[in-house]
């Protein structure tokens, strides 16, 4: 890395995690500096309250703070923080942007939280997934399964996006609504499974899926299912970073769902 180029960065705080990314741009190019992510279920309870809870912003912002630091140490001259599912349905929400706008303003002067749409945070996640895929893969469908939704996304190679649906299904909101056993019964399973044919039937009215030539997988469960696939022992980011999951190859993993 030359060092002569502007250093950006990108926080993207979800509804179990808190990502950062630092990265030196140079012309149109980006290259990383820093990435790392922390759980720190920012979304806890929200489904049932509709308020983000006191521990959940306290966490966040231990893991914010944090970040702030690394911010500072790489001479970051501007930041962008998006907020996503849990947010949008936090009644509360003035507490968390008052709260990162103490941290990162003393930090990035003016440096505060936002609240991405549905639709937003559906564009945003084709544009990343697709940017190192070759183009005769298209059209792409991504699915960004997160904590609190999941965004289903038909687009183009030129990252058009041509159909997307935002489905307020995902790890920590299911969970918490349907599994509350370790393991599962059989009837929050069931239970878990109706709520996803429900909302995954009304998604797939919106975006024609049948039309892709590949299918893309975002975020943490994505991941883990292609770490079972590929029978790791250990988690390694890089080698599931752009890895294939033939059509039923993690179907042993979660057959009993």
């Amino acid at each position: 890395m030359s060092g002569s180029g502007r250093r950006i960065a990108a926080i993207d705080c979800g509804t179990n995690s808190i990502r950062l990314l630092i990265a030196e741009a140079t012309g149109a190019r980006l290259h990383d500096v820093h990435r790392e992510t922390r759980i720190v279920r920012l979304g806890q309870g929200v489904d049932a309250t509709g308020e983000l809870a006191p521990d959940a912003i306290s966490r966040t912002r231990a893991a914010l703070t944090d970040y702030a630091a690394l911010l500072r140490l790489h001479r970051v001259e501007r930041v962008r923080m998006v907020a996503t599912s849990a947010t949008r349905d936090a009644a509360n929400r003035d507490a968390f942007f008052a709260m990162t706008a103490e941290v990162l303003g003393a930090v990035i002067p003016g440096s505060v939280a936002e609240v991405i749409s549905g639709a937003e945070e559906a564009e945003l996640s084709f544009r990343g997934a697709v940017g190192e895929l070759d183009s005769a893969g298209a059209p792409f469908v991504v699915v960004d399964l997160g904590g609190g939704s999941t965004e289903i996304v038909l687009g183009k190679a030129d990252n058009e996006v041509v159909a997307s649906y935002s489905a307020d299904i995902g790890c920590v909101r299911l969970t918490e609504r349907c599994l509350h056993s370790d393991p599962p019964t059989a009837p929050e399973v069931a239970a878990a499974r109706e709520v996803v044919r429900e909302r995954l039937a009304v998604a797939l009215q919106v975006v024609p899926v049948e039309a892709a030539r590949t299918w893309v997988g975002l975020a943490g469960t994505m991941t883990t299912l292609s770490a079972l696939a590929h029978n790791m022992a250990a988690y390694d980011a890089a080698a599931i970073h752009l890895s294939r999951v033939p059509g039923m190859s993690c179907w042993p993993c979660v057959s009993g769902w």
